[in-house]
């Protein structure tokens, strides 16, 4: 499955999952004082982007050295984005990463791995690794997207306030409805590749 930059960021976009994350943005950043929240939301995303990135540059050669196959990474990626998809559509998933007391956040659980999750870090080796030659373009999908999700982490409770938490959980729903969706084709692709040579 060959992406363009509109379907790379689209699909970066689902598995950042900014929206459906807003109730655990908001239970996070609940312990940290106000006047720190822009700075935290701000270097976690950075963190979160320097980790992605990372994984990028370094997916083609990673995958040489564990000898794996782009058909089995695309495989796998698919079936990570289809249990993160299933916990979006089933899951209300508030409080899974909730940290206790009025511990400013550092790295986990914002930067990773709510934004650099394991889905994530596939989508970006998967697709680096199926076409290398417009790795610009997919720095280019990474950093818009993940633009709007540090948008959206430092919006978290006005957009919440603004539109109230039933449609918060109706957009996680039909975000998560959409990457099943992509998730199911992902496996598919893999698998004709391997047993077809496709």
């Amino acid at each position: 499955m060959d992406h363009t930059f509109v379907s790379a960021f689209v699909l970066l976009l689902l598995v950042l999952d900014p929206f459906g994350s807003l109730p655990i943005f908001i239970n996070v950043l609940r312990g940290v004082s106000p006047e720190r929240r822009t700075r935290v939301a701000v270097r976690e995303v950075l963190i979160a982007f320097s980790v992605l990135l990372a994984f990028m540059f370094t997916g083609e050669g990673f995958l040489r050295l564990m000898h794996l196959s782009e058909r089995s990474l695309e495989v796998a990626g698919g079936v990570i984005l289809l249990i993160i998809a299933m916990r979006m559509i089933f899951a209300t998933g508030g409080e899974i990463y909730a940290t206790e007391g009025q511990r400013e956040p550092m790295i986990f659980p914002l930067a990773v791995p709510l934004l650099a999750g394991p889905s994530a870090m596939a989508t970006v080796l998967l697709l680096a690794s199926r076409q290398p030659d417009r790795i610009l373009h997919w720095v280019a999908a990474l950093t818009l997207a993940m633009l709007v999700s540090g948008m959206v982490l430092l919006a978290a409770e006005r957009i919440r306030k603004l539109v109230g938490t039933p449609v918060v959980a109706a957009l996680e729903k039909l975000m998560g409805l959409v990457l099943t969706a992509i998730a199911v084709e992902m496996i598919l692709a893999g698998l004709k590749r391997y047993f077809f040579g496709l």
